[in-house]
């Protein structure tokens, strides 16, 4: 079980309309990862939990078929992260650029006899 995100949340609600409740709160929610929920099977005993947690299992399940039969999804996010990656390079290279080039000025103010 973890804690979603404020930028989570808020995403959370957007595209729920039955979480519409939550748009207010000042708690940030608890979620489960698919292992939490087979963890939480073992714990909750009543028929509804179990089918309810079944459920849970089984949409798991869709999602990493889902994504294990979509090809061509996954090689665009590859080719997404693989840009962004070289982006990030090409960021970090000019801000490192930027603060060398800071560090070579000459200092401002009055000059002493030393210098």
């Amino acid at each position: 079980m973890f804690e979603l995100t404020e930028n989570e949340k808020n995403e959370l609600v957007t595209n729920c309309d039955r979480l519409a409740n939550l748009k207010h709160s000042s708690v940030l929610p608890m979620a489960f990862t698919e292992q939490g929920v087979s963890m939480l099977s073992s714990v909750l005993r009543s028929d509804k939990a179990i089918k309810i947690n079944i459920e849970i299992m089984r949409a798991f399940a869709r999602y990493r078929a889902l994504l294990i039969e979509n090809n061509e999804l996954r090689k665009e996010i590859t080719a997404l992260d693989k840009k962004l990656g070289e982006a990030f390079k090409f960021l970090l290279a000019k801000i490192d650029a930027l603060h060398q080039k800071q560090m070579e000025r000459q200092p401002i103010g009055y000059k002493t006899k030393k210098q």
